[in-house]
C-alpha cells in the first residue's frame, strides 16, 4: 500500500498557513476587539512579567532561596539591591498600565496619564518601604510553623519546602498592592501561589502575625476574611461566604463583608468550613475537623461534630 509523500503532507499544511491563517487571525482579532481583552492585555505583558517581579521581590526577602544557583554570602547585599531595583522598575510599569486601563481622567490622552504615572510611583515606593516589615512577618510565620509542626526539623526546612510559607510570601506582597487599590496584579500574584501550593488566599484577606497553614492543600481564605495573631489552620479549611447578595437587576453586590473573622489563638482542623461576613470565631477557640459553621462562637469555644460510630470487624469477614 502506497503512503503519501511526507513532503506533500507538509505542503498541505504550508498552503493552509499561507492562505487560511490570515482569515483565522482576523476573526480572533475581531472577537477580541468586540470585548475588552484586546485593549487591556496587549500592552500589559501578562502574567509572566508579574511572576518575574514576584521572584525578584522574594529573592530580595530571602536571598538564595529563589535563585537557580547558590550565591556567595559576600554578594548578598548586591543581590538584594539589584533584585529590588529591577523589580521596582518592572512593577512600576505594570502598575501604571493597569491604572491607565481603568482611568477615566479627562487629562488622559494617547494611552498616557500623568496622574496614573505619579500614583504608580507612589505605590511602588510604598511597597518597597514595606519589604522589611513583610520580611519580619514572614519570619514570624516560619517560627509559627516550627513551633506548630512536630515534623519540622529546622526553620530552613520550613522556608525551603513548606507550601504555607510559599503562599504567605506571595500574599504578604500582594496584600500591600491590594490595599493600595492596584487592579489585576494582586490577583495574578495570589493565583500564582494558588497554582503552586493549592492554597487559595485572596489578596484582600487580612492576616495577622504567626500564621501557619499545616499541609495546606485545599485551603480557601476569602477576600474580606480577617485573621488574628497565632492562628493555625489545616488542609481543606474554607473561610468563605455564606451567600452572594444581588441587586434589583440580579447582579452580584460587591464590596461588602462576606467572609468570617478569626480572632487570636484559634486552631481550625482539617476540612472545617466557616462561612459568613457576620461570623466571628472567638479567640482561643478550637474548631474540629469537618465542622460546618455559619454563626459566631464565643472565645474559648470547643466546636466539634458528634463522634461517629464506626463498625469494626475483627478476624475474617
Amino acid at each position: 500500500m502506497m503512503t503519501e509523500n511526507p513532503e506533500e503532507i507538509d505542503m498541505e499544511l504550508n498552503e493552509w498557513l499561507n492562505h487560511k491563517l490570515p482569515d483565522i487571525a482576523d476573526q480572533l482579532e475581531d472577537f477580541n476587539k468586540k470585548y475588552f481583552i484586546n485593549e487591556k492585555t496587549i500592552g500589559f505583558a501578562g502574567k509572566e512579567q508579574v511572576y518575574q517581579v514576584l521572584r525578584k521581590l522574594r529573592s530580595a526577602l530571602f536571598p538564595g532561596v529563589y535563585e537557580k544557583y547558590p550565591i556567595d554570602e559576600a554578594d548578598v547585599n548586591i543581590i538584594i539591591g539589584n533584585n529590588i531595583r529591577s523589580a521596582a522598575l518592572e512593577l512600576k510599569s505594570l502598575i501604571e498600565r493597569c491604572l491607565i486601563n481603568e482611568c477615566n481622567d479627562e487629562e488622559k490622552e494617547h494611552g498616557t496619564c500623568r496622574k496614573c504615572m505619579e500614583r504608580a510611583n507612589r505605590i511602588t515606593i510604598h511597597l518597597l518601604e514595606q519589604l522589611p516589615k513583610i520580611r519580619e512577618l514572614l519570619h514570624k510565620d516560619i517560627e509559627a510553623a516550627y513551633r506548630g509542626d512536630p515534623a519540622a526539623k529546622s526553620r530552613e526546612e520550613i522556608l525551603l519546602s513548606y507550601p504555607s510559607i510559599e503562599a504567605l510570601s506571595v500574599h504578604r506582597i500582594a496584600h500591600v498592592l491590594y490595599k493600595e487599590g492596584v487592579p489585576i496584579i494582586p490577583r495574578i500574584m495570589s493565583e500564582y501561589a494558588h497554582k503552586r501550593t493549592g492554597i487559595d488566599i485572596h489578596p484582600g484577606a487580612t492576616i495577622g502575625e504567626y500564621f501557619f497553614i499545616d499541609h495546606g492543600t485545599g485551603v480557601v481564605i476569602g477576600e474580606t476574611c480577617v485573621i488574628g495573631n497565632n492562628v493555625k489552620i489545616y488542609q481543606g479549611v474554607t473561610l468563605g461566604a455564606k451567600s452572594f447578595p444581588v441587586d434589583e437587576k440580579g447582579n452580584l453586590v460587591k464590596g461588602i463583608k462576606r467572609h468570617p473573622n478569626i480572632e487570636d489563638n484559634v486552631v481550625i482542623y482539617a476540612g472545617a468550613t466557616i462561612l459568613g461576613g457576620d461570623t466571628v470565631i472567638g479567640h482561643d477557640s478550637i474548631i474540629g475537623g469537618n465542622v460546618w459553621l455559619t454563626r459566631s462562637v464565643p472565645p474559648y469555644s470547643r466546636v466539634h461534630n458528634a463522634q461517629p460510630s464506626p463498625i469494626i470487624k475483627n478476624g475474617n469477614y
